[in-house]
Order: C-alpha cells, then structure tokens, then sequence
C-alpha cells in the first residue's frame, strides 16, 4: 500500500467545482474515482473556457485520476446499474438540489438498504435544512451572502468578491475532511452516514477573524483594501518598481521595521509602542512608512526584510507567481498525458508525504471515456449488452 486510499472507492455524481475538486482529492491519495454523468453531459465546467483543442482548462482543475461513465439515472436500467454499483462502492458524492436524490429514489435511506457501509457526501448551496435549501448556489452568491464581499475591496469601492471561487475551493477541502472523518469512524463501527455540506455554513465558518470580532464585540469590520483591520503595519506598500507586502505582525517586527528603515525614534514614540496604538494612530504611520518604501526596488527591500526577519512578497502577476523561484523548486507544476490533446500541464497536489505517494496516472476524463471498459470489468456486460443499453439512452 504505497496510497493512503487505495481500494476505496467513490460514485462521483458531482458537477462543476466544489464537489468534484473535493473527490479529486481523494484521487490523489489513491481512491478510484468513478464520474457519474448523463449521457448528454451534466457537467457546465466542460463548456467554460479558456479552450485547448476544444477542451476546457478549467475543468482540468478539479478532474484528475478519475475514471468518466455515463448513466442515465433518469431511466430504470440507469438506476439498476447505480445501485449494483453502489452496493460494492464506499461513497457517493453528489451536489444535486436538495431533494434531487429522494425524487431519483436514491435518497441515504434508500442507499443504506443496498450497502449500510456507504458514505453518502452530499454538497449544496445552503443545506439539506432552512429556507433556502431548494434554491441553487453559486460561489459569488455566497461571497456575498457570507459577508466576504462587503470586507473585500477598498474604503472607497464597491464589496469585491475574490479573484477566485475562493468558497468553492475551501468546501472542496471539506469533502475531503469530512469523508476521511467518516471513514474513520466506518472502521470503528462499520456503519456509514450522510455528510451535509453546504458552501454557505463552509464560508462562514472561514470568516475566521471577521466573525469572531462580530459575534464577541459587535464590531463591523469593513472593506479596508490591502491593510488588515486588526494589525498595522500589515498591508501592501509601493515600491520603486512594484508593490509589496509586508506583515508586522507583532512589537518586536515593528521595532526591527524601525531599525531597517533607519527610523529608531519610532519605536520609543508612544503612539506606535503597541499594536493597538498603532492602529489608532494608523493614519500617521502608514504614509510615513510608505514615504520610506518608494526610495528602492522591490528586489532591495526583500534583501533587507529577510535579513531583519520581517515577513514580504511581492505582488506577482500570475506569471511571476509560476516563474518565481520558491515555487520552481517545490515542483508545484507537472504534466500529464490527455487522449486527445497529449501534454497538458497541471497545479500538482500540495500534500508531500514522507512515507506516502502521490501519482498523476489518469488525465481529467472525457465524457463517458471509461464507460465500455468498466461496465465490461466491473458487471460482466458484454459489447452487445452495453451496444443495447446505448441505443436505450441508458449510457
């Protein structure tokens, strides 16, 4: 066993992204993942560009080493063939609209009596429960629901969402967390259950900082751009050549700031001698600072905070982020080999293990590119019986 999930196995039901990054995941770390689809397509991550050869790069991002079928659960012979393979499968991942399941007859009741060892995952928008557990939801309707976008942005602009589905992503981690839990505990008592995600309950919980502020003191923090609303200095400043950030996050990164820009009179000024001061006094601080950082070049004052430990980065377009040297030489990127479009490259896992590996063997799948194969493998179907289930519209 050189996989941590090897001979688990997950039925993928899943669309677009939250769901199906998470099962990918489980991918990396050796489960066989199965991508359930229509016959005609139900994933929209396959139509949203940019476009290599016809293929979607964004559906790249959330797909690798799974196996794709297709099968019509709308259909009786569909439905059948769900549940024999359900009966030998550890999970079901699934982000239908709430109800979806029961409607099809495949609802966790249903799936316990074919296998009470099965993990049913299932991720909405909002929750199996509340008032808006039917309506469908999108990852910038919950940035702005959670409260993500009224934070994001500058003083003066309008609520911002993140440049990336930042609620999306974070559930897909959750998909993970919350079925490796609930195998765990399958090994103690051998029973299954159903996992609730929903990507509202995933962004609020992540309001960290925000949320707590709130819910202990009342208080409202609001857009403030690059800085950080509880720390000074802690935010984006200009430099000669391009912006950088930098984090002071305590007394003592403050006072080797003071040293490195040769300001030693700050540290004993009583309006910059504790956090807290220094927020209050921010509106002097902060220009000052700024007025110190445009007098060199990005590249210098990296030299020098590393010196005096203070943490910085520049702020990189995307492709300086890929050409800078620290995450060249974490071998971030590889390649894998797609059926039709030959080398295409990839963001690669960021778990390193060890004692345990991680391998790219199977490209993000075309629809239904598994299908014949593992009907022939997995329930014995002949090339007649499968050529008949097509011409049905089963597959």
């Amino acid at each position: 066993m050189d996989r941590a999930l090897d001979g688990i196995r997950v039925l993928d039901l899943s669309r677009v992204y939250a769901a199906p990054a998470g099962s990918m995941i489980l991918a990396d770390l050796g489960a066989d993942v199965i991508r359930i689809e229509s016959p005609m397509g139900t994933d929209s991550m396959r139509d949203w560009g940019p476009f290599v050869n016809g293929h979607s790069s964004y559906y790249f991002t959330a797909n690798r080493n799974k196996r794709s079928i297709t099968l019509n659960l709308k259909s009786h012979e569909g439905l059948t063939i769900f549940k024999q393979l359900v009966a030998k499968a550890d999970i079901v991942l699934e982000n239908f609209k709430t109800g979806t399941l029961k409607k099809l007859g495949i609802a966790f009741d249903e799936l316990k009596k074919i296998n009470n060892r099965i993990i049913l995952c299932s991720v909405t928008g909002f929750g199996q429960t509340g008032p808006m557990r039917t309506e469908p939801g999108f990852d910038p309707v919950i940035q702005a629901m959670s409260g993500l976008m009224d934070v994001t942005g500058h003083p003066d602009g309008e609520p911002t969402k993140v440049g990336i589905p930042i609620a999306d992503i974070l559930t897909s981690k959750y998909v993970a967390i919350g079925i490796l839990a609930a195998l765990r505990m399958r090994d103690n008592n051998g029973v299954g259950q159903h996992i609730d995600l929903s990507l509202l309950d995933v962004q609020i919980s992540s309001m960290a900082n925000i949320a707590s502020g709130y819910l202990n003191t009342g208080m409202e923090s609001k857009r403030l751009g690059n800085q950080h609303n509880n720390v000074v200095p802690y935010q984006v400043f200009d430099c000669k050549d391009q912006p950088l950030m930098i984090c002071v996050g305590n007394n003592h990164l403050f006072r080797q700031l003071c040293i490195l820009l040769d300001k030693p009179e700050w540290v004993s000024d009583h309006r910059f001698q504790t956090n807290e001061k220094r927020l209050e006094y921010k509106d002097i601080l902060v220009p000052w600072i700024a007025e110190q950082m445009l007098a060199n070049t990005a590249d210098n004052w990296l030299e020098k905070f590393s010196q005096y430990g203070i943490p910085a980065g520049k702020v990189n377009s995307i492709t300086q982020a890929f050409n800078d040297p620290q995450v060249i030489a974490r071998e971030t990127v590889g390649t894998m080999l797609h059926p039709v479009m030959g080398e295409v490259k990839l963001t690669k896992s960021p778990l390193r293990f060890s004692g345990l590996n991680i391998r790219y063997d199977l490209a993000p799948p075309i629809l239904g590119e598994h299908t014949n194969l593992f009907l022939q493998e997995e329930l014995g179907l002949d090339e007649g019986e499968i050529a008949a289930l097509k011409i049905q519209g089963v597959i």
